[in-house]
């Protein structure tokens, strides 16, 4: 029986954990030659990726602590749990709203500088509480910019509780447009969107295209008093931009999930200590997701969500597999078949999609491979990494 090791980077719910079976499986945070990683929020930028690993498994969705370019130059994918921790996002969105439309942070700060022995105590909490009228959700204008999992969960909420709601992603899915309320409005341009929010909430993840998205031109656009959110990813916000908005009340609070040296101690800044997947449930949600996918791939090949592989999943026919994952260029799939028939290997199905610049392939083929047909098909000019993954016995 094939054994694999399982090396934690963090401290990951035994919910997911328990999903992989002791016989087959070793877990731990010292475990040598991992077969894969699974990660929270480690930066593994600067680690020694070892290269027995054949996958690595991050236990929520954001990936920019891994170095998912590097993985992909050797053939390993990189899987997420889109959507495990959606609605802990959701919810700590709401509590940000909230927070923000009746001047909760401020109010408690006044009432912490009240002295209990005050004999005048009412008297300044009634005549302290006007400073903090604040303003109710109904028919305000919450902006959504990204309609995935988590955006989409928000503009549902919204809806429910009153508010009109404008959406911006021109990356959206046919999956996620199924899920948006039909009431939702689309927004043509992230600055046509800004112009209409009362309440702005950012839902994307960090890439190239997104770092800056929201910076000193865009602010601009906003209404005086306008509310930013930001629960996603601290970079696509220009903090020094922030400050600036704040401090000439064309913002009113920003609130988000990422302190920084910039924000800390500015009036308006509400920053969390990055609490948006802190639940027990999203943690134990984007554990069993992650788990199940690696356990998926490094049993029988298959691939869901990995960010850098395309989905590929195939129904076993034989006990004999190779899993094959190779650079998208022509003729391929040709070199392949070539070589497997050369080591008098009969191909039974096989399974070849592609991501970009990535393509995956899957074989079954009727008797077992040989080391050396291995060795032959990892030598095919734009192969990153090859395997054999036989069947197990029941």
């Amino acid at each position: 029986m094939t054994k694999y090791h399982i090396l934690t980077l963090n401290q990951i719910s035994s919910q997911g954990l328990h999903r992989l079976p002791g016989a087959r499986y070793t877990i731990g945070r010292s475990v040598e030659h991992p077969d894969a990683i699974l990660v929270r929020s480690q930066d593994m930028h600067d680690m020694v990726i070892p290269p027995s690993v054949k996958a690595i498994g991050r236990a929520g969705a954001g990936t920019n602590n891994i170095p998912v370019a590097e993985m992909s130059q050797r053939g390993i994918p990189v899987f997420n749990a889109p959507g495990a921790n959606a609605n802990a996002v959701k919810e700590l969105v709401f509590a940000a709203l909230l927070i923000a439309a009746r001047n909760i942070v401020p109010a408690l700060h006044y009432v912490a500088e009240l002295k209990a022995a005050d004999p005048h105590l009412e008297k300044h909490v009634e005549d302290g509480k006007k400073q903090f009228v604040g303003g109710e959700l109904p028919l305000r204008t919450l902006g959504i910019v990204g309609l995935g999992a988590v955006g989409s969960l928000v503009a549902d909420t919204a809806i429910k509780l009153g508010m009109k709601v404008e959406g911006f992603d021109p990356e959206i899915t046919v999956d996620a447009a199924w899920r948006l309320p039909s009431s939702v409005r689309k927004a043509n341009t992230i600055e046509e969107l800004l112009k209409h929010s009362d309440f702005v909430t950012l839902h994307l993840p960090l890439t190239n295209a997104t770092r800056g998205l929201i910076g000193a031109t865009r602010l601009g656009l906003m209404k005086n008093g306008a509310v930013l959110l930001n629960f996603a990813r601290d970079g696509i916000v220009d903090d020094e931009a922030v400050v600036a908005a704040l401090s000439s009340r064309k913002l009113k609070y920003y609130l988000c999930d990422f302190p920084s040296e910039k924000l800390l101690g500015r009036p308006g800044v509400i920053a969390l200590p990055h609490l948006g997947a802190s639940t027990e449930e999203a943690e134990e949600n984007c554990a069993v997701m992650v788990v199940d996918e690696v356990r998926e791939f490094l049993e029988h090949g298959t691939i869901a969500n990995a960010v850098n592989f395309p989905n590929v999943e195939m129904a076993r026919e034989s006990p004999f597999r190779v899993a094959i994952a190779n650079a998208n260029v022509p003729n391929m799939l040709g070199q392949i078949s070539t070589t497997m028939a050369k080591a008098g290997l009969n191909i039974h199905n096989m399974m070849n999609k592609s991501r970009g610049e990535m393509a995956y392939t899957l074989v079954d083929v009727d008797s077992p491979i040989q080391a050396e047909a291995i060795a032959s098909i990892s030598e095919i000019a734009g192969v990153l990494s090859v395997r054999s993954i036989p069947a197990e016995p029941a």
